[in-house]
């Protein structure tokens, strides 16, 4: 200031030239002028770009009334002239509208507090819905630009045709053009448009990830294919990834390449493994699930179609189920139908007291808790039927025998679990209820098992149906249909077991239930039906349960048992040990004086955590039942106990079983 007052001696230039510093040092004076002068002419440049798209979209009007108008123009190219004016016109106002959306977005955020993280979000996810909606219109445009350059095509198609004289070849050949046209136009579903709007549908982003070759000229070959035929894979933002269900195209066979290699390599790898747990005297299937560890996310993570392999592998317990019941005649099943209906209530009963009673302790929720209980309270079917495949088993004089027994419980908690799937919602609901909500809940629950036992005995009633007018006859025609043939014999089976399957999935009881009731009532043919259709069905059903076991071997993850190991093996013997008492105290409790030697065999069977537990656990964590510790305990503890179950097994028969039906048995 003293060196300005020095060049400017008059006080008023000197204030005057003070007060323009001052503004020029903190950005405003020339600065102001010139912003000012920027939103002017920006202003300037928005109205009349408006202006301008105001009068283009007028002449465009009067174009599309001119096209369709002009006689002189065939179908073709009036369509293919009027939907590109259309084209042009929607991209005209789709601009103008994310002009204003984006200055609507300015000025909500400049409105919103910045130090307020939750405005932040909400802002950001309106940002994040404008952008998917923007990719939406855009991808939607696309197509239609794709449209019109095929009208385009048949536009010159046509012309050509009009100007030159077609052979009787081209004209069959143009005949059958229009023909496929009208097959595609009649096929194709419309599903985007038609679910986009529908309640609960979220647009979302996606990556479309095609596969690496060596072979930079292959990969891009293989591209352009793919694009055709949709075989890439997509994966969302929550790291999800999807592949085809169904294609557009319905004209053209697909496969999924990804599926058939899993599959490969699943039955390849199996061989050794089997032949290994074969030569250390463990059961093949722990072979099946070391093959699974081997592929899956723990080991080379080669498996890519993970719920296809999942869902080829339910078949294997669908047939596993009805080969069980196969063996499981209806004269045995009345025998030991209140131990099967006791037996497991009792022991879920006593394990949910034991659970609430170790949350009290631990100060774990009673939702957690009762959920943890249950889970671990059901034991595999298809385990302990692989243990008593293939034993010979004859009851004693007014003994009952011990796989009667076991499983007919093991089929009574494939009820239980339905019920369980049925009664979890209002778990999920009694966790965030108050006092008063919660007494609706237990009577909603009330309400559900009533429900469950009208289902069962609707099943009864259907199974009593089938087999007194129905069994007979259907086998019977497929008998004299199949001599020669057994393909017959094998669909018509198959076919028997889907639908006792439906069924009971209709009457909201478990599906496995459907498949053992239908060896049930096959089995009540006699003998000899069984011995043949068994012949026929074990080969199907030792390859889809390969399946399903490696898919078990999927969801093991080692390198988090090895971390947690000593508290995995406390967890496991805990469960384990205090299964085994339990089912010993309840099967002294409803056992024949006669027949209590059989109770140390029985709970040995059910001294294990079935391999459900994956899929509870799964639905529990997702809908926040339990956390992702707990579920991780409860997969290894799952399959510790899976681990375990053989040896416990071994030691129950060579205690309790006669040497001669022993070493069937084992």
């Amino acid at each position: 200031f003293d060196l300005m007052a020095q060049h400017y001696p008059n006080p008023a230039e000197h204030e005057d030239v003070v007060k323009h510093a001052i503004k020029l040092h903190r950005g405003k004076g020339a600065v102001i002028t010139q912003r000012k002068q920027w939103v002017l002419e920006s202003c300037r440049k928005l109205s009349g770009l408006l202006r301008q798209k105001n009068v283009v979209l007028n002449k465009l009007k009067n174009a599309i009334r001119a096209v369709e108008k002009d006689a002189g123009l065939s179908d073709e190219e009036k369509l293919f002239q009027v939907h590109t004016f259309e084209i042009f016109q929607k991209e005209l106002n789709e601009s103008e509208n994310s002009v204003f959306q984006a200055i609507h977005g300015l000025q909500r955020a400049l409105q919103g507090d910045y130090k307020d993280v939750v405005n932040m979000k909400e802002s950001s996810r309106q940002r994040l819905e404008a952008l998917r909606e923007a990719a939406i219109k855009e991808e939607m445009e696309y197509v239609e630009l794709l449209a019109a350059e095929k009208h385009q095509v048949e536009a010159l198609k046509n012309m050509q045709h009009q100007n030159k004289s077609l052979s009787m070849l081209d004209e069959i050949l143009e005949d059958v053009r229009k023909a496929a046209d009208r097959l595609e136009e009649e096929i194709e579903e419309h599903a985007f448009d038609d679910n986009k709007s529908v309640r609960g549908v979220n647009f979302e982003a996606v990556l479309r990830v095609e596969e690496d070759e060596a072979n930079s000229k292959r990969n891009a070959s293989k591209r352009e294919v793919e694009d055709d035929l949709g075989l890439s894979m997509l994966i969302d933002s929550q790291n999800n990834q999807y592949i085809l269900t169904k294609p557009r195209d319905s004209t053209i066979p697909r496969a999924d390449h990804h599926f058939i290699k899993d599959i490969v390599t699943i039955g390849m790898l199996s061989l050794p493994c089997g032949w290994l747990c074969t030569t250390i005297g463990l059961p093949t299937m722990f072979g099946y699930i070391i093959c699974g560890v081997l592929l899956g996310p723990s080991g080379l993570n080669s498996i890519k179609s993970i719920v296809q392999v999942e869902t080829l592998g339910e078949f294997g317990v669908f047939f596993t189920l009805f080969l069980v019941g196969l063996e499981f005649s209806p004269e045995r099943l009345r025998k030991v139908w209140k131990i099967s209906l006791q037996g497991p209530c009792y022991m879920t009963v006593l394990m949910i007291a034991f659970g609430l009673l170790w949350g009290h302790l631990l100060q774990i929720r009673p939702t957690q808790s009762v959920f943890i209980s249950t889970c671990l309270s059901l034991s595999s079917t298809p385990l302990v039927s692989r243990f008593l495949a293939g034993s010979v088993r004859g009851d004693k004089e007014g003994d009952i025998d011990y796989s009667s027994v076991l499983l007919g419980m093991l089929v009574m908690q494939d009820v239980q679990l339905g019920l369980f799937i049925a009664v979890m919602p209002t778990l999920i609901q009694a966790g965030v209820s108050t006092y008063s909500s919660v007494l609706k809940e237990i009577l909603r629950i009330l309400i559900l098992i009533g429900q469950i036992l009208f289902s069962l005995a609707a099943v009864f009633l259907v199974c009593l149906v089938i087999k007194t007018y129905l069994i007979g006859p259907y086998y019977r025609k497929l008998h004299g249909e199949s001599k020669g043939n057994k393909e017959i014999l094998i669909l018509g089976i198959t076919a028997f077991i889907f639908l006792m399957l439906t069924i009971t999935e209709l009457l909201d009881v478990s599906m496995e239930l459907g498949c053992f009731l239908a060896g049930a009532l096959i089995s009540s043919q006699g003998h000899m039906v069984t011995e043949e259709i068994m012949s026929c069905i074990e080969p199907i059903r030792d390859f889809l349960a390969i399946i399903f076991f490696a898919s078990i071997g999927l969801h093991v993850f080692p390198t988090f048992v090895i971390y947690e190991l000593t508290v995995l093996l406390f967890l496991t013997l805990s469960v384990v040990i205090m299964k085994f008492v339990l089912a010993v105290l309840v099967l002294s409790l409803i056992l024949p004086k006669t027949s209590q030697y059989i109770k140390w065999i029985v709970s040995a069977g059910l001294a294990q955590v079935s391999e459900f537990s994956f899929v509870l656990g799964s639905r529990a964590r997702r809908a926040g039942i339990i956390s992702r510790e707990v579920y991780l305990l409860i997969l290894s503890v799952t399959t510790l106990s899976l681990l375990l179950a053989p040896a416990l097994w071994r030691a129950a028969i060579m205690k309790c079983v006669p040497r001669p039906e022993r070493r069937s048995s084992t």
